[in-house]
C-alpha cells in the first residue's frame, strides 16, 4: 500500500491540525509521520505529514483532502511516497559532486533515478556511459545560449524528469529556462557569496585569511545564487592550510551538502515559502 505525503502552508488558525487528522483518520488511514512549525514573523502554519491509507482507500478520493485544505487558506502539495523522483544532471568540467551523486544513485541512497545528463562539456561522457546514464554535451557560448536552452529543455522533457541538479554546471540558468522546464532545480556551491565571487574563490579566501569555509545548496531561482537555501555546512580552517587545503575540504562539503539537498527534495522533506525553506526531519 503506498504512503502520501503532504506539505501545507498557509495562515495560522485554529483547527488546521484537527481538520487534516480527522480528515485521515475518518477514511481508516494512519499517520507515520507529523511535523509542524509556525513562523512567527509572518504567521505561517508549515506542517508536513505522512499517511498510510486503508486497504480500501479509493485513491481518487485523496484530491478531497487537498480541497478540504484550501478551504481554509493552505497551499498542499500532495504526492505518492512511490512515485520516486526521475532527476536530470547539469554538470560541467568539475566532477566531484556528479560523481559522488552517482555513486550514492548506485547506492540507492536516493528515492529517484538519474535519467539523463547534460554538459557543455564532453569530459563526463566516458564516466556516465559506465554507469548507463545518457549523456548529451551541449556546448554552450553567449551567442548559441538561446539554441543550447532550447535543446537542453527538449532533452528534460524528453526524459520526463521532475527535478534537475546543477552538479557544479558553471553556467548561468535563464529565467525563460526555468519558467519553461517546469520542475524545481538544485544548486550546489560554495559559501563565499557574495564576497568571493567570480573565479578561484578559494584562492581569494586564502588570501584574506578565512576562518571557516562552507557550501551552501539552493533552489535556482532567476535571481543569481539567491533562492532559497535547503541545506548549508561549514568546517574551519587555519594558518596552516594551502590553497590545496582549502579546495579539497570545500569539495569534500559541497559533495555532502549536494547529496543531503537533493535526497531531502526527493523524500519531500523540504517546504518553500518566500525565500526561505523549512527542512523537516
Amino acid at each position: 500500500m503506498t504512503r502520501f505525503i503532504a506539505l501545507m502552508h498557509g495562515p495560522d488558525q485554529p483547527g488546521l491540525v484537527a481538520r487534516a487528522s480527522a480528515w485521515i483518520y475518518e477514511r481508516g488511514g494512519t499517520i507515520l509521520h507529523a511535523d509542524q512549525h509556525r513562523d512567527g514573523e509572518s504567521g505561517l502554519f508549515v506542517q508536513r505529514l505522512e499517511w498510510l491509507p486503508d486497504a480500501d482507500f479509493d485513491a481518487m478520493e485523496v484530491a478531497n483532502f487537498k480541497l478540504t485544505l484550501e478551504t481554509m487558506g493552505m497551499r498542499v502539495d500532495l504526492r505518492r511516497a512511490d512515485e520516486p523522483g526521475r532527476i536530470g544532471v547539469l554538470v560541467s568540467k568539475i566532477p566531484h559532486c556528479y560523481q559522488d551523486l552517482v555513486l550514492r544513485w548506485k547506492q540507492q541512497e536516493f528515492a529517484g533515478d538519474l535519467v539523463t545528463v547534460v554538459s557543455n562539456h564532453p569530459d563526463q561522457a566516458a564516466f556516465s556511459q559506465a554507469f548507463g546514464l545518457p549523456y548529451h554535451h551541449v556546448p554552450v557560448t553567449k551567442e548559441t545560449l538561446l539554441e543550447a536552452e532550447a535543446e537542453q529543455l527538449r532533452i528534460f522533457h524528453e526524459a520526463n524528469v521532475n527535478l534537475v541538479v546543477m552538479a557544479r554546471y558553471m553556467q548561468i540558468l535563464s529565467g525563460d529556462f526555468l519558467r519553461r522546464l517546469g520542475c524545481p532545480v538544485i544548486n550546489i556551491h560554495h559559501s563565499f557569496l557574495p564576497a568571493f565571487a567570480g573565479g578561484r574563490p578559494y584562492h581569494q579566501a586564502h588570501a584574506r585569511g578565512v576562518k571557516l569555509i562552507g557550501a551552501t545548496s539552493h533552489y535556482a531561482t532567476s535571481d543569481l545564487d539567491e533562492g532559497p537555501i535547503i541545506a548549508q555546512d561549514v568546517t574551519r580552517v587555519s594558518h596552516r592550510h594551502a590553497v590545496e587545503d582549502l579546495v579539497r575540504k570545500g569539495r569534500d562539503l559541497e559533495k555532502g551538502v549536494f547529496a543531503q539537498a537533493v535526497r531531502a527534495h526527493l523524500e519531500g522533506r523540504v517546504l518553500a515559502y518566500g525565500n526561505k525553506t523549512v527542512v523537516f526531519d
